[in-house]
């Protein structure tokens, strides 16, 4: 072999060892294992491009069925999925004395006519209570409550008539 067949085939040597070394290489610097390591039922498909995050249209979590948002004095139903199904509506929270509690809970229970038994039998028509003591009611929402959600008459008969026992409720502050 003369001078330039032995330069034709140094070139071709190192051509090879440079293009084994990157098969090596990349996949282990993309974050992958090495070409030795590899799973012979690895895929050529592209990765699944990532699920967008559902957001909420309201302030609070996609999950929350009603949503009050106390500083604002606004309310709303959604579908749990994030998306509003009613409101915004005005809505009144407990006083200082008679703070509304914030957080997450879950609808106790309902009652249509129900009286309390705390404040002189006062009527709390489409009670949908979320906390002990504590309801979505039909109220003047002029007026503070006594940590309860005041909702006018309409509004508190849809939060009535949609939230089921069980379902995410959202307050904040």
């Amino acid at each position: 072999m003369g001078t330039r067949g032995y330069i034709i085939s140094a070139m071709r040597g190192a051509a090879m060892a440079a293009l084994t070394a990157a098969a090596f290489a990349i996949p282990a610097v993309a974050g992958g294992v090495g070409a030795a390591a590899a799973s012979p039922a690895t895929s050529n498909k592209p990765p699944a491009a990532p699920q967008p995050q559902a957001v909420s249209a309201t302030p609070c979590k996609v999950t929350a069925k009603a949503c009050v948002v106390l500083s604002h004095h606004t309310a709303w139903l959604t579908d749990g999925k994030g998306r509003i199904t009613y409101g915004p509506v005005t809505a009144t929270g407990g006083d200082p004395a008679y703070p509304t509690p914030t957080g997450t809970f879950r609808v106790l229970s309902k009652k249509a006519n129900y009286r309390s038994t705390e404040f002189r039998n006062a009527p709390m028509p489409y009670s949908v209570f979320f906390y002990p003591g504590d309801a979505f009611h039909a109220d003047d929402v002029h007026k503070w409550s006594h940590g309860c959600i005041h909702l006018d008459r309409g509004d508190a008969k849809v939060f009535f008539d949609t939230l089921k026992v069980g379902e995410q409720v959202q307050i904040l502050p």
